[in-house]
C-alpha cells in the first residue's frame, strides 16, 4: 500500500426523489490497498458501489480516478478506465458459455485482449477459481456459487486498475469461505487495489488495511478493521441502541 490515492470520492450524495441513498460521502482508496467498505443492511454500500462504477450518477459530489474524475460516466466507459466489479446478486451472460463469459471482461474491459492470448488467460484465471473444468459449460448448468467465481474471474480478465468486490463471499459455505479469503489474500499480495463491500468480519479483519463504515448513507467511522468494529457508533448502528 501506498500513500498515493488512486479513487478519491468527495462529497458524493445520491437521492432517489424524497430518498437520500448516500449523503455527503467522503474518501480516499489509496493504491495497493484493501478498503473495507461495512455497515448494517440498507445503508448505502451498494449503492455507492453503483456509483463508483457508472451503475448510477450521483446527484453531487465527484469521484476521481487518479485525479481524473469519473463521477457520472457511463459504466462501460469507466470499465474501460479500469474499475471492475462484481455485484452483491450475480450478473453473468446466461447464452454463452463458463469460459465466453470470462473473456468478455478481457474484450470489454481494462486492458483489453484477443485470441491465443486471451484463450490462454482466461482458462488461468478459471484454473484460479477452481472452474477450469467447466471451461466449456453452459453457464446455466452451474450453481449460484460457482457463477460467482465466474463473475469473479471475468472482473479479472479486464485486469482492473480498481477491484469492486460487493458482498462476494456471501452464502459460501465454511470451506468455501476459507477458500474464498485464500484468493483474495492472493490478489492482495499481488498488490491489487480493492474495494470490499461484505458482512464477514472475519473477512473484514483478516483482508482489509481499512474500513469506511455506512449508516442510513453516511459515513459513521473510518479507520482500521479493529478500531471501527470497536467504535460505540458502529456497535450502535449494527444492533440498534437498546443492544450497544
Amino acid at each position: 500500500m501506498t500513500n498515493k490515492a488512486a479513487l478519491t470520492v468527495r462529497n458524493i450524495t445520491k437521492n432517489f426523489g424524497g430518498i437520500r441513498a448516500v449523503f455527503d460521502m467522503s474518501f480516499d482508496l489509496r493504491e495497493h490497498e484493501v478498503l473495507g467498505l461495512i455497515g448494517p443492511n440498507g445503508s448505502g454500500k451498494t449503492t455507492m458501489m453503483n456509483l463508483i462504477s457508472g451503475a448510477l450518477k450521483p446527484t453531487s459530489g465527484e469521484i476521481s480516478l487518479y485525479d481524473r474524475e469519473i463521477s457520472g460516466h457511463p459504466a462501460n466507459r469507466i470499465s474501460k478506465k479500469g474499475i471492475a466489479r462484481t455485484f452483491q446478486l450475480v450478473r453473468i451472460l446466461p447464452s454463452l458459455t463458463v469460459l465466453e463469459n470470462v473473456a468478455a471482461g478481457g474484450v470489454f474491459g481494462h486492458r483489453r485482449q484477443w485470441g491465443r492470448r486471451l484463450g490462454k488467460y482466461v482458462r488461468e484465471l478459471l484454473e484460479r477459481v477452481g472452474l477450469e473444468h467447466v471451461k466449456d459449460a453452459p453457464i446455466s448448468s452451474l450453481n449460484y456459487i460457482d457463477q460467482k467465481r465466474v463473475e469473479l474471474a471475468r472482473a479479472l480478465a479486464a485486469d482492473p486498475i480498481i477491484l469492486l468486490l460487493d458482498e462476494w463471499l456471501a452464502g459460501l459455505n465454511p470451506t468455501e469461505l476459507k477458500t474464498g479469503i485464500a484468493l483474495i489474500e492472493e490478489l492482495r499480495a499481488e498488490g491489487r487495489t480493492i474495494i470490499i463491500v461484505e458482512h464477514v468480519m472475519d473477512a473484514i479483519r483478516s483482508l482489509c488495511d481499512r474500513c469506511v463504515v455506512m449508516n442510513s448513507g453516511a459515513k459513521i467511522a473510518e479507520g482500521s478493521p479493529n478500531n471501527v468494529l470497536e467504535d460505540p457508533q458502529v456497535i450502535q448502528a449494527y444492533l440498534g441502541e437498546s443492544d450497544a
